[in-house]
Protein backbone atom coordinates (compact mmCIF):
# COMPACT_ATOMS: atom_id res chain seq x y z
CA UNK A 1 0.00 0.00 0.00
CA UNK A 2 2.41 2.70 0.50
CA UNK A 3 4.18 2.21 -2.90
CA UNK A 4 1.01 3.99 -4.30
CA UNK A 5 2.11 7.01 -1.73
CA UNK A 6 6.00 7.12 -2.10
CA UNK A 7 6.09 6.35 -5.29
CA UNK A 8 4.61 9.44 -5.94
CA UNK A 9 6.70 11.95 -8.85
CA UNK A 10 8.54 14.28 -6.38
CA UNK A 11 7.22 16.96 -9.06
CA UNK A 12 4.01 16.50 -7.24
CA UNK A 13 5.67 17.52 -3.86
CA UNK A 14 8.15 20.51 -4.82
CA UNK A 15 6.91 24.04 -3.30
CA UNK A 16 5.89 26.88 -5.62
CA UNK A 17 5.23 29.98 -4.82
CA UNK A 18 2.85 32.69 -6.55
CA UNK A 19 1.83 35.96 -6.61
CA UNK A 20 -1.44 36.20 -6.29
CA UNK A 21 -4.10 39.58 -5.75
CA UNK A 22 -6.77 39.56 -3.16
CA UNK A 23 -8.28 42.72 -2.51
CA UNK A 24 -6.18 44.57 -4.57
CA UNK A 25 -3.05 43.65 -2.19
CA UNK A 26 -0.44 41.74 -3.84
CA UNK A 27 0.09 38.28 -1.78
CA UNK A 28 2.15 35.12 -2.34
CA UNK A 29 0.92 31.37 -1.45
CA UNK A 30 3.46 28.91 -1.36
CA UNK A 31 1.55 25.29 -1.96
CA UNK A 32 2.98 21.88 -3.67
CA UNK A 33 2.32 21.86 -7.09
CA UNK A 34 0.31 18.76 -6.93
CA UNK A 35 -2.20 21.71 -4.81
CA UNK A 36 -1.98 23.91 -7.87
CA UNK A 37 -3.02 21.57 -10.28
CA UNK A 38 -6.09 20.71 -8.05
CA UNK A 39 -7.00 24.34 -8.11
CA UNK A 40 -6.08 24.73 -11.77
CA UNK A 41 -8.70 21.95 -12.22
CA UNK A 42 -11.67 23.84 -9.59
CA UNK A 43 -10.45 27.20 -11.42
CA UNK A 44 -11.48 25.46 -14.57
CA UNK A 45 -15.05 24.68 -13.83
CA UNK A 46 -15.72 27.79 -12.57
CA UNK A 47 -14.78 29.38 -15.88
CA UNK A 48 -11.91 31.45 -13.83
CA UNK A 49 -8.54 31.27 -13.61
CA UNK A 50 -6.54 30.22 -10.48
CA UNK A 51 -5.90 33.36 -9.34
CA UNK A 52 -9.64 34.67 -9.85
CA UNK A 53 -10.77 31.59 -8.40
CA UNK A 54 -8.47 32.26 -5.48
CA UNK A 55 -9.50 35.05 -4.54
CA UNK A 56 -13.44 34.70 -4.82
CA UNK A 57 -12.21 31.98 -2.50
CA UNK A 58 -10.47 34.51 -0.27
CA UNK A 59 -13.63 37.03 -0.06
CA UNK A 60 -16.40 34.29 0.51
CA UNK A 61 -14.41 33.04 3.44
CA UNK A 62 -13.86 36.69 4.99
CA UNK A 63 -17.29 37.27 4.23
CA UNK A 64 -18.30 34.32 6.20
CA UNK A 65 -15.58 34.08 9.03
CA UNK A 66 -13.73 37.79 9.02
CA UNK A 67 -10.39 36.19 10.62
CA UNK A 68 -8.31 33.92 8.34
CA UNK A 69 -5.72 32.83 10.17
CA UNK A 70 -4.08 30.19 7.76
CA UNK A 71 -5.74 30.75 4.12
CA UNK A 72 -3.08 28.54 2.58
CA UNK A 73 -4.03 25.61 4.74
CA UNK A 74 -7.79 26.37 3.72
CA UNK A 75 -6.98 26.09 0.36
CA UNK A 76 -5.18 22.82 0.83
CA UNK A 77 -8.09 21.58 2.49
CA UNK A 78 -10.35 23.01 -0.17
CA UNK A 79 -8.54 20.49 -3.01
CA UNK A 80 -8.79 17.36 -0.76
CA UNK A 81 -12.34 18.17 -0.53
CA UNK A 82 -12.86 18.78 -4.08
CA UNK A 83 -10.94 15.38 -4.70
CA UNK A 84 -13.14 13.14 -2.37
CA UNK A 85 -16.21 14.40 -4.38
CA UNK A 86 -17.66 11.98 -6.83
CA UNK A 87 -15.25 12.76 -10.12
CA UNK A 88 -16.98 13.20 -13.22
CA UNK A 89 -14.43 14.44 -15.56
CA UNK A 90 -11.70 12.29 -16.50
CA UNK A 91 -10.24 14.72 -19.01
CA UNK A 92 -9.19 17.24 -16.26
CA UNK A 93 -7.84 14.94 -13.83
CA UNK A 94 -5.36 13.79 -17.09
CA UNK A 95 -4.96 17.18 -17.72
CA UNK A 96 -4.05 18.22 -13.98
CA UNK A 97 -1.41 15.22 -14.07
CA UNK A 98 0.00 16.21 -17.61
CA UNK A 99 0.70 19.60 -16.23
CA UNK A 100 2.67 18.12 -13.12
CA UNK A 101 4.48 15.88 -14.97
CA UNK A 102 5.62 17.93 -17.64
CA UNK A 103 6.66 20.70 -15.39
CA UNK A 104 10.03 21.91 -14.68
CA UNK A 105 12.38 24.30 -12.57
CA UNK A 106 13.21 26.91 -15.34
CA UNK A 107 8.91 26.43 -16.94
CA UNK A 108 7.44 27.56 -13.75
CA UNK A 109 3.27 25.76 -14.01
CA UNK A 110 1.28 28.53 -15.47
CA UNK A 111 -2.54 28.39 -14.26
Amino acid sequence: MCSVYVNADPIQYEARTRSIRINNVLTTIRLENLFWDVLAEIANREAKNTNQMIAALYEELHDRRQDIPNFTSFLRVCCIRYLSLPRLDKAAIESASYRTLHATPASPLRH
